[in-house]
Order: C-alpha cells, then structure tokens, then sequence
C-alpha cells in the first residue's frame, strides 16, 4: 500500500494531544478497574463491550462491513495482536506503576520507526531517530526520583510492557501495510475488537476469579474504558493512521506516559516533582525535530 506522504497539520496536532492525554489517564482506569476485575476479564469485557457500540454506530452510519476486501486475515492477525497487547498492559498494572508501564509500553514508535523504513517506505532519517531519543530522553527523566520503586516483582511488569509495546508496533505495522489501511476506521477497529475478545477469552479458564469485588470505583472505570478510550479514541487513533505518516503519528505517543505520571498524582497519589516539567519540554523538543517540514531548496534560476 502507498503511505500518505501528507505531512501533519494543526488538527492532527490536536487530536494527537487529546489522544495522549485520554490514554495517559487510561492508565489511571485500568488501575482502578483493576481493583474490582480480573485483568483478563477486563481484557475481554472492555472489547466486547466497545464492539457492540462500534457495531451500533456502523449501522446508524450505514457503514459496510462485510464486503470481500481481502482485509480479513491482517484483520484477525491485527485483533489477535491487539487482544494480547492489552493483556500484558493489565496484568502488567498488577506489578508497577502507571507511570512506569506507560513509559515501557511507549518505546512503541522506535519499534514503528525502524519497521516503517523497511516495510512501509518511511525514510529512517538521523533528524528523526535524534528527535526520538531526545522525546525518550525526556520521558525517562520523569522516573530519575526514584517515581517507579514499587517492589520486587516490578520486573514481571517490565517485561509485559514491553512486550506490549512490541505487540502495538506490529498491530500499527500491519494496519499500514496491507489492505487494512484502506478500510474504513470502524471497520479496523471492529477487527480488532471482536478478534482480540476471542483470543484472549480462552485464557479466562485459568482465571480463579474474574470478578474480585465489583465497586462501583472499578466498574465506572471499566465502562469510561470500554466507551470512551476504546470505541471513541481508538476509533479516532485509526482514522488519523490512514491520513498521516505512521512515523510522525506514533512520535506522540511519548507524551502519554507524562500525562500518565500526572494522572497517577492526580488520582492515585503517586509522586511527581519538578522534573515532570524538564521532561515535557524535551519531548515537546522532540515531537517538533521528528514533525517539522523539511526545507525545500527553490531552483536557481
């Protein structure tokens, strides 16, 4: 598929702010939700949950969906990824922080980086990769306070992260290079929904207890996920793929794990000093040498 050579405008630039901010406060929610659920069946509720409104507004809109486009077997491989992203970043909450999870899962864009130079055709430049350390520079100052300590399995959630963020690159890697990226966006999401759910339910028959003690806290948190970050964020976050450059979207995403910290202060009493503020300007300094237009050089005459 062709990547849209579209460079990013001042509304992509504010949907990408109000993106991160909803899903560094994600965090929050899952934390909370997890404290009344079963992180696998979070995993499962919160997909087929989001389907069924998906599928809702599909009909209002008169949205096709099952047309032959030859985007069901990258759409199964992108709602299996997609499933299991989100399994790791749940039970990675029952080990760390959600500022440290949020940073781990957002080393995503390097992985997107390198794999949309080879796969995609987005030229890897060293202004790019310079601005990317710089943002990931900026996120890890907000940790230097000792801000991740939280005990000695914190390692299990590392790696969950991390795999996540392994796992969200590949699904951002194949919306953008098969015929998904011409789908419509509801229809993506739809994929990854219904698919992810069906993946990841089996994995509920170890589960002890899915319900643990459904507060009206954790069950608030699980429906404000369910409507509001999965059927109408993801749903915007798909739309946006199919306009802009993978690349320069996913750099972004650096901002998430910031507003993470702010959240987890905010609600849950996690710590936060004045290098939060240091961090934010190294990534916004990032984002900016990542984004900005490249110069062109007019003829000689």
């Amino acid at each position: 598929m062709t990547q849209p050579a579209k460079a990013l405008d001042s509304t992509a630039v504010a949907l990408m702010l109000f993106l991160t901010v909803s899903w560094g406060l994600n965090g929050v929610l899952a934390k909370i939700s997890n404290t009344g659920y079963d992180p696998v069946f979070l995993t499962v509720v919160r997909s087929v949950i989001a389907a069924v409104l998906v599928y809702g507004w599909c009909r209002y809109r008169k949205i096709k969906l099952f047309e032959r486009d030859g985007t069901l077997v990258p759409g199964i491989i992108a709602g299996a990824l997609f499933g299991f992203e989100f399994l790791c970043i749940f039970v990675g909450f029952e080990y760390s922080s959600v500022g440290r999870v949020s940073l781990l899962v957002n080393t995503m864009p390097f992985i997107v980086l390198v794999g949309a130079h080879y796969l995609l055709g987005e030229r890897m430049t060293t202004v790019k990769i310079a601005g990317l350390l710089l943002a990931f520079a900026g996120v890890a100052v907000i940790f230097s306070d000792n801000l991740s300590a939280v005990g000695d399995q914190v390692w299990i959630g590392d790696i969950l992260a991390l795999m996540a963020a392994v796992l969200w690159a590949a699904t951002t890697l194949v919306i953008k290079g098969t015929r998904l990226s011409a789908a419509s966006a509801e229809k993506v999401l739809l994929y990854q929904l219904v698919f992810s759910a069906i993946v990841v339910a089996p994995v509920l028959l170890g589960v002890d207890s899915p319900i643990r003690d459904a507060n009206s806290a954790a069950t608030i948190a699980l429906l404000a996920q369910a409507i509001f970050i999965v059927a109408f964020t993801y749903l915007l976050w798909f739309w946006l793929m199919r306009q802009y450059p993978a690349s320069s979207l996913t750099s972004f995403t650096f901002l998430a794990p910031a507003f993470a910290v702010i959240g987890g202060w905010l609600f849950l009493s996690e710590p936060v000093s004045w290098r939060l503020g240091l961090s934010l300007a190294m990534i916004a300094a990032g984002i900016y040498i990542v984004n900005r237009p490249r110069r062109t050089v007019p003829p000689s005459a």
